[in-house]
């Protein structure tokens, strides 16, 4: 099938949010309304019988979280839809980050009760840095939350967002009635059924019918054509162009778990939503039409499937088309690479795929040839760029519990910092193993993934550090070589062989950069 073709029926974007808004609910409702499950689980098990699809790591199971971004692919309305979903717990938010330079545009789920939080704000940051385009789903509708018009404010003063209601509710909490599209001008009356499956919902298409007055009550029918009066006279028109070039953001309203509002936005979804879009490299932008096949790897899972200890590498693919047993150039190590079985993926299930489009997300077998950030092409020299490392928050020493076990322990923190769990740091003085984490919670997840996939245990002891610097000499003179005799204590270095110097503290940070001058200090490993 020809390229251009295939590319217009792509569509690949992340989920975000803070943690509990509802995100692998609602991917689980994608997968549900594509078809590619009959029955929808959910993250908290208890409640419901199944866990989530995207929820497949044992630890995910035990705590009721995301901790790592999941690949799910389906087919609907005769496009093909990639999700990733991403974790929302700020300790994993470099995964989530990572993640942001493989998708084509975003959803962004905000809690009805909650409103904007913290880790909403970083990430929406983030997005506006890459221009990608946001749709804004307000979940929970069914429980009780903020007035619609006061969180509507709430993301436009918090979030700086130029936001525009393509669905408005009728009611909320317990006097919840319905959700009135303005995308397609019917009003979809609610009632809580079997969360699992999909229901059809009584759909009216004029606000004035006397059997949806009967149903919603001459109050609300009132107060929604008010409702929408204001929205039709504050907001502005929706308008695509605004919405890809990331200046104007659609919000739905609806009930992720009750299925309810679900349907249309996937709908909304698949119409304005952008194919796959060119990609910045170090020396050219790379446009996804191109013959030649380029793709990155932005993304590492080791132990996908723990009997089998595999390792799996994720690659977006850029542009041109990806064919299996194809030789295929992998820039940093200058060499050719066959991939004999490349995976399309869904949660934890995958199938082989002979063929691979620009958008498309595969999961290559890896034996320890890739990084986060690796390039391949069909031979051409093209780095991508965007995937960084940043100065970690938290720092500590590496122990081993079990001398027996120093090989599987080595083995186990070298593929988890390369999965992009933590960062690794290697101290000169004495080539002790330092890890560096944007949160504590990531200490437990690698102390139980070493346990339960690698038989290995560990623990962690503190390290007094302020930030990880990267260090870029001006010029390579003696003055370098001072700073690493006297600050030898303090320098390690990366997996990827680059300089850090660990600052104690702010003030001895500025007092080092005061007396070195021709070091530049980089906060991010991408200089």
């Amino acid at each position: 099938m020809d390229l251009e073709k295939e590319l217009k029926l792509r569509r690949t974007f992340g989920i975000i949010s803070h943690p509990d808004a509802g995100k692998t609910t609602l991917t689980e409702k994608f997968l549900l309304f594509g078809g590619a499950i009959n029955e929808a689980g959910a993250v908290k098990s208890n409640k419901i019988k199944k866990t989530a699809m995207s929820d497949f790591m044992a630890i995910e199971k035990q705590r009721g979280i995301s901790v790592s971004t999941s690949v799910l692919s389906f087919e609907y309305e005769n496009k093909r839809i990639n999700i990733l979903d991403t974790p929302g717990h700020k300790d994993f938010a470099e995964d989530t980050y990572r993640t942001l330079t493989a998708v084509d545009s975003v959803i962004l789920v905000i809690d009805v009760a909650k409103g904007v939080e913290e880790q909403t704000e970083k990430l929406v940051e983030v997005c506006r840095m890459r221009d990608i385009p946001i749709i804004i789903f307000i979940n929970k509708l069914d429980r009780e939350g903020k007035d619609a018009f006061t969180l509507l404010d709430e993301i436009e003063q918090k979030l700086k967002l130029n936001i525009t209601p393509l669905s408005f509710p009728i009611g909320i909490g317990y006097d919840f009635k319905g959700v009135y599209n303005i995308w397609n001008s019917n009003i979809q009356i609610f009632k809580s059924l079997d969360k699992q499956k999909i229901n059809t919902n009584q759909i009216f298409n004029s606000i004035s019918d006397n059997q949806l007055i009967k149903l919603i009550k001459e109050k609300n029918q009132k107060q929604i054509i008010e409702d929408l009066e204001l929205i039709k006279g504050v907001y502005p028109n929706f308008n695509q162009d605004d919405y890809l070039k990331g200046n104007l953001q659609p919000v739905f309203f609806g009930s992720a778990l009750n299925n309810f509002g679900i349907e249309e936005l996937l709908n909304c979804f698949v119409k304005i939503a952008p194919f796959p879009q060119p990609k910045t490299s170090e020396t050219r932008t790379i446009k996804p039409s191109e013959k030649n096949f380029s793709g990155f790897v932005f993304k590492i899972h080791a132990n996908l499937d723990p009997k089998h200890r595999d390792r799996l590498a994720f690659i977006k693919i850029v542009s041109g088309t990806f064919k299996r047993n194809t030789p295929y150039y992998h820039v940093r190590l200058k060499k050719n690479f066959k991939f004999s079985s490349p995976n399309a993926f869904f949660g934890d299930k995958k199938k082989i795929v002979d063929v691979s489009y620009p958008g498309d997300i595969i999961g290559i077998h890896d034996t320890g040839n890739f990084r986060i950030g690796d390039s391949i092409s069909c031979g051409e020299e093209v780095k991508f760029l965007g995937i960084p490392n940043f100065s970690p928050e938290y720092f500590k020493y590496v122990n081993n519990k079990n001398p027996m076990k120093t090989k599987q322990l080595e083995k186990g923190i070298n593929q988890l910092m390369d999965e992009g769990v933590a960062q690794l740091f290697t101290l000169n003085i004495n080539g002790r193993k330092v890890v560096g984490t944007v949160g504590l919670l990531q200490f437990e997840v690698i102390q139980h993934r070493l346990l339960y996939e690698y038989g290995a245990e560990c623990s962690f002891e503190a390290l007094n550090i302020f930030k990880a610097c990267w260090i870029e000499p001006i010029n390579k003179n003696d003055t370098f070589d001072d700073f690493k005799k006297v600050k030898q204590k303090f320098i390690a270095t990366d997996t990827k062989k680059k300089i850090v110097f660990l600052a104690d503290s702010e003030f001895s940070l500025e007092m080092t950069k005061t007396k070195y001058p021709n070091l530049i200090f980089h906060h991010s490993s991408e200089f």
